[in-house]
């Protein structure tokens, strides 16, 4: 079963290279809001995940440079992940407010949706 899994993650890894999205341009100025917006966020994440995998290519497709923090590899990233978002489950978009808490999203088409709506994206 591990052999299985480990071939379907790089099938997952490569249909993603050979298909991967085109990034938004924007103005300079309209870029950095944005990546001053997204300095906040941090995705857990496993690299093989095809969930993963689909915010990932959102992310590239609209052009926002969010932390990605391997869940999977990463003892200490997998800690922080269980301590403070209370479950080891990908993908998982954490989110700092500027009143100091801090939003934790799982669900890949949740997380998709919030991005969209919080950066007004088509």
């Amino acid at each position: 079963m591990i052999v299985i899994r480990w071939i379907l993650g790089q099938i997952i890894l490569l249909l993603d290279a050979v298909t991967s999205p085109k990034s938004t341009v924007r103005e300079l100025s309209a870029q950095k809001s944005i990546d001053d917006a997204t300095a906040s966020m941090s995705m857990y994440q496993f690299k093989t995940c095809p969930f993963c995998v689909k915010v990932r290519r959102e992310l590239k497709r609209h052009a926002l440079n969010i932390e990605l923090r391997d869940a999977k590899n990463d003892i200490g990233i997998k800690a922080e992940l269980v301590r403070e978002g209370g479950r080891h489950k990908v993908p998982c978009l954490r989110t700092e407010n500027p009143d100091g808490t801090v939003q934790w999203l799982y669900e890949s088409n949740d997380i998709i949706a919030h991005l969209k709506k919080v950066f007004k994206l088509g």
